[in-house]
Parts: structure tokens; C-alpha cells; sequence
């Protein structure tokens, strides 16, 4: 799958903030310290976010193993 540009100054893909919701990011404000993502010109603010928000909602956390 191609990946899609987001933030055009910054060159973050959608891929990008996939990849860093998979690793552990949780804020968009770390979002945007990790990748530069919409602290330029703020015009992709608003489809980041949303890629964001649905990147985070498909991230799944393993359950810690809990001894009997």
C-alpha cells in the first residue's frame, strides 16, 4: 500500500503516524514533537488528527500475563 502524504512541509505520511501510534505515541501533541507533523503551517491539522485518532483506535495492547 502506497503511503499518503499528511503534512506536506514536514513530509509525514499516513504510514508515519501509523508507525508511531504503534509505538507508543498517545498525544497528538507527541505526535507532532516525534514527527514535525502540523507545527508548520497547520493546514493537515485537521486530517492528522483524524489519522491519528483512528491509527490509536486500532492499536491493540496485549494483556499482561497474570501468574494463578
Amino acid at each position: 500500500m502506497r503511503a499518503m502524504y499528511i503534512c506536506m512541509c514536514n513530509a509525514v505520511t499516513d504510514h508515519d503516524i501509523r508507525r508511531e501510534a504503534g509505538n507508543g505515541v498517545h498525544t497528538f501533541a507527541e505526535l507532532q514533537a516525534r514527527t514535525g507533523c502540523s507545527d508548520c503551517c497547520g493546514c493537515c491539522e485537521q486530517e492528522a488528527r483524524a489519522t491519528f485518532d483512528k491509527a490509536l483506535s486500532q492499536v491493540t495492547c496485549p494483556l499482561p500475563l497474570v501468574a494463578a
